[in-house]
């Protein structure tokens, strides 16, 4: 038996529920909040700072650590796809512009 093998086999296998634990309770609310939309102008950065406390700097920051988590990806899949596909469209638009 190899060492690859060995190692691979030692490894606890991580399921989907264990993942969704690992989102503490500000994550959660955070990819709540990021579910709704907004109608008016500042509505979001004014529910950002009620809600959670945060700026909203503080909070996307947060936030596209958290869509990069696998955690957040089992928890809310359909979400977090959408927004990795919005931040990379972003991410291209501004590089074509240069």
């Amino acid at each position: 038996m190899s060492a690859a093998r060995t190692v691979a086999s030692d490894a606890p296998a991580t399921s989907e529920g264990d993942l969704q634990g690992q989102l503490s309770e500000q994550d959660r609310s955070i990819l709540q909040l990021e579910r709704q939309w907004w109608k008016y102008a500042g509505a979001k950065d004014q529910a950002i700072s009620e809600r959670l406390g945060m700026t909203a700097v503080s909070y996307y920051q947060a936030l596209n650590r958290l869509i990069d988590s696998e955690a957040a990806l089992a928890h809310d899949p359909m979400l977090v796809k959408r927004l990795r596909r919005q931040r990379e469209s972003r991410h291209r638009a501004r590089a074509s512009r240069r």
